[in-house]
């Protein structure tokens, strides 16, 4: 196994530490998920560049990296539902975009017509990454603040709250905007 690969793995393997510690208890432990989170989206980028620089892509890569990308974003927005703070049918609209378009990648690859990566579903990457990044700064702010420091207070939960609502609305519209670009853009490649 390359380089790249060893990254991706260790990048699914990230995923399971965030969600260990992002459900534990205290500031040390939501600073750590937040760590884990960061280093995983770090390896996201160092697996693709080193891949490309030394070309080192396999078919290995090209099956874990995207699923290992899935499996830390979806594991944030799921553990942020469970913790009340984003709503269920915003990971709905998230995980239906997902497996839709991957579906189809998956049909369309066994009929040899590969589809590359627009430039809206790049914008739906970065903004899930800022919004989880944004989602885990104020978890832990809040850990801080109230159990450690002791400053926050309701104003600091409202303006978290409505700071929160705005990019995942963002987000959400990019998710959508990107699924559907990708069918318009591709249209011809359905047909039959």
């Amino acid at each position: 196994m390359n380089l790249p690969n060893k990254l991706t793995v260790i990048r699914i393997i990230l995923s399971f530490v965030f969600m260990f510690f992002i459900f534990s208890h205290g500031l040390l432990a939501k600073s750590l998920a937040f760590a884990a989170f960061l280093i995983a989206s770090i390896t996201d980028f160092f697996d693709g560049y080193i891949a490309r620089k030394y070309n080192l892509i396999t078919d290995l890569g090209k099956l874990l990296d995207p699923i290992a990308d899935k499996v830390l974003v979806l594991a944030a927005f799921s553990a942020f539902v469970h913790m009340r703070i984003i709503p269920a049918w915003m990971l709905v609209i998230i995980v239906f975009r997902e497996l839709l378009i991957t579906g189809t990648r998956l049909i369309l690859a066994r009929k040899g017509k590969v589809i590359a990566a627009s430039a809206w579903g790049k914008y739906k990457t970065v903004g899930q990454m800022i919004s989880i990044f944004i989602i885990l700064g104020f978890i832990v702010l809040k850990e801080a603040g109230t159990n450690k420091y002791d400053f926050w207070s309701q104003a600091w939960q409202i303006s978290s709250i409505n700071i929160i609502n705005i990019v995942m609305y963002i987000t959400i519209g990019l998710t959508i905007l990107s699924g559907a670009s990708y069918f318009m853009r591709n249209k011809n490649a359905f047909k039959n």
